[in-house]
Parts: C-alpha cells; structure tokens; sequence
C-alpha cells in the first residue's frame, strides 16, 4: 500500500513538469486522474520531440560532440533507442527485441530508423498500459543486472524520464549547432 502511494505521489509530481513540456493540445491528458494516461501522453510529448529533433539535425552533425568527453549526437539518439528497447520490453516482462548496440551505428538513416523503430515498439507498450495493468509486477535488471521488483508503471514512467534527460542533451547540441529544438518551435508556431 504504502508502495503504491509512493507511486501515486511520483507520478502526480511528475505531471506539473509534464504540463510544461505538453505544448500541444494534449495539456488536458497529462493531468489525468489516470496513472496510464499520463503515461501515454509523456511518451508522446517526448517521443514527437525526439524523433523531430533525429530527423532535423544534419547527418554531418550526427559526430558533434560538445566536448570530447561526451557522446556524440547520435550516440545519444543510440542510446536513447537501446535504453527504448529495453526498458519497453522489461515492461512487457520480454528480453529486448534489438540485438545491436545502436550507440556504435554512424550513419543518420540508419540510425533515425533504429530510433523510430525503438518508439514505435514502446508506442504499443505504452498504448496496452491501463488502470487495470499499470501495477502489474514487473522484472527489470537492477544496479550489475540484478533482477529488481517493480511494477510496469515505474518501469515505463523511467523510461519517460531517461527520455527527458536526453532530450535535454539533444537541445544543448542543437542549439550549439544553430538549430531551434522541436519543442521551442512547436511553441513559436502562431495559435490557431
């Protein structure tokens, strides 16, 4: 019980920033009473704004790395894609579907799609998550891979927030490049 209020708390906390980043119309599902919709509607905050920001950066920019002790852009977006699949499947009590490191792939087309490909498999995690499922015990590999307890919900709401902290990187690379991050352009687009 106490778990699940932890839980229930965690989660309303995280909609306030939610609100933030929700520039769209979708304001109205991030504060929804239901632990399941909010989830969606973060994923696809995020989602929308990191495949935007893969596709809008160059493919030459793909290496930029602000300092050489950092990954590159797409080592991020790699990362990004492995840490998808992973966590997605550890959601679905499955082994991750990839078998490639996607943080040693280089080339932007074949990265953009390996990202893609690792979005849309959490889009069906996260559109099979209700009310009913959110608390479903859930198995993930723990600090040196031992197998952890949770719950699905926890399991997909970090995924969110691994998410959001590289987005974070992303905009500080594109912005160092000259590129307005998709986020910030959805907001300087003129109301409707």
């Amino acid at each position: 019980m106490v778990r699940r209020l932890i839980l229930a708390a965690f989660s309303v906390s995280l909609t306030v920033p939610a609100l933030a980043q929700t520039t769209d119309a979708g304001a109205d599902r991030s504060l929804s009473p239901s632990l399941a919709a909010v989830a969606r509607s973060m994923h696809a905050t995020i989602r929308r704004n990191i495949a935007e920001a893969a596709e809008t950066m160059s493919a030459e920019d793909y290496a930029f790395k602000p300092t050489p002790q950092v990954r590159s852009f797409g080592e991020v977006l790699g990362h990004i894609a492995n840490a998808n699949f992973f966590f997605c499947a550890q959601a679905k009590g499955m082994s991750s579907p990839s078998t490639t490191n996607l943080e040693r792939v280089t080339e932007k087309a074949a990265l953009v799609k390996a990202l893609l490909d690792s979005l849309a498999y959490c889009d069906t995690v996260y559109e099979t998550t209700t009310d009913s499922n959110f608390n479903q015990p859930a198995t993930i590999a723990g600090l040196g891979n031992k197998p952890t307890q949770t719950i699905r919900g926890a399991v997909l709401m970090f995924n969110t927030t691994h998410n959001n902290e590289h987005y974070g990187n992303i905009v500080v690379y594109m912005r160092l490049k000259g590129h307005v991050p998709p986020s910030t352009a959805l907001t300087q687009q003129p109301k409707k």
